[in-house]
Formats: structure tokens, C-alpha cells, sequence
């Protein structure tokens, strides 16, 4: 099955070529990534891979970027945390809908991640939540992937700021 997802990486401070280096990626496996760089210090790898399950496909990529930039370290990775109109754009209603979805279900709708101005959630929480209810056209990979991601943002070591 194919997997979307996107790995954002923190370059080592010795990373000069930027060229070079996507180079490398592409030799190292990531050709089927594109690949942004338009945050000094930063890289964002958009992948579309085909593997067994999202977990393999997240896992095989971040092994493949490992192999081109060993000292990178992984920042997040999506989709994980979404917002209203992100969920709103994945089941193909207005943000307006999924707003009026979640004040009327205040004691089941997921809880948020970060409560603000502005809300975010897990995409994997949501997506579960959504499938409970029913009457949603979500796809399999994408319910996988976000639990994958999640899965993996949870475990991986914080940046110290």
C-alpha cells in the first residue's frame, strides 16, 4: 500500500551544500520524497512510499535518511497534529462543520493537544473518534499512517530549544 507522510529534520550546524546533501538522500533512497529547504537549518521530507504498513514505510525512510545525514535530528513528524480546517480538508467538510461537531459532542469529541487561539489535535485520535460516529469516507492508510506518526512523535527525543 502507499503511505504519505513528511519527516522534518534539524540539519547539524556543519551542513553547507544543500544540494549535495539532497543528492545523497536521492542516492540513499529518499528518491521518492520531495524534499524542502526553506528554513535555514531545516529540511522537510514529503514522502509517498509503498510498504507492507506505515509503520514500515515511516521506519524504512527515517533509516534512509539516516544513512545520507547521520548527525540530522528528527523534529516531527505528520500528519499528526491537525487543527479544524486540516480536519475539516480530510473529510470534506467545512472547518465551520467540524466546529459545530465538536461543540456538540464536548464530552467525547478528543481532547486537544494545545488549547489557544487556535486548537490542535492528534490526527490519530480524531480520525478514531470519527470512524465511532460513522458516516466518514476515511482512507485506511491514512488512519495508519497518523497512528504511526503518532506513535513515533510521542517516543522520540525533545530538541532542546
Amino acid at each position: 500500500m502507499e503511505y504519505h507522510f513528511r519527516l522534518n529534520y534539524q540539519l547539524s550546524a556543519d551542513t553547507q551544500d544543500i544540494d549535495a546533501l539532497i543528492e545523497q538522500l536521492a542516492e540513499a533512497g529518499c528518491d521518492d520524497a520531495l524534499i524542502g529547504s526553506g528554513r535555514p537549518g531545516r529540511l522537510a521530507l514529503e514522502f509517498t512510499r509503498d510498504a507492507a504498513s506505515a509503520k514500515a514505510a515511516v521506519q524504512s525512510a527515517i533509516q534512509d535518511i539516516q544513512k545520507a545525514m547521520p548527525s540530522a535530528r528528527l523534529v516531527e513528524a505528520s500528519p499528526d497534529f491537525v487543527g479544524l480546517t486540516d480536519i475539516a480538508d480530510i473529510i470534506g467538510v467545512s472547518r465551520q462543520a467540524v466546529r459545530k461537531l465538536m461543540l456538540a459532542h464536548p464530552h467525547s469529541f478528543p481532547l486537544p493537544v494545545h488549547e489557544g487561539s487556535v486548537a490542535i489535535w492528534h490526527l490519530a485520535e480524531v480520525i478514531d473518534w470519527l470512524e465511532q460516529r460513522g458516516g466518514y469516507d476515511l482512507h485506511a492508510s491514512l488512519k495508519e499512517t497518523a497512528h504511526a506518526v503518532l506513535a513515533l512523535n510521542a517516543s522520540r527525543p525533545q530538541l532542546a530549544a
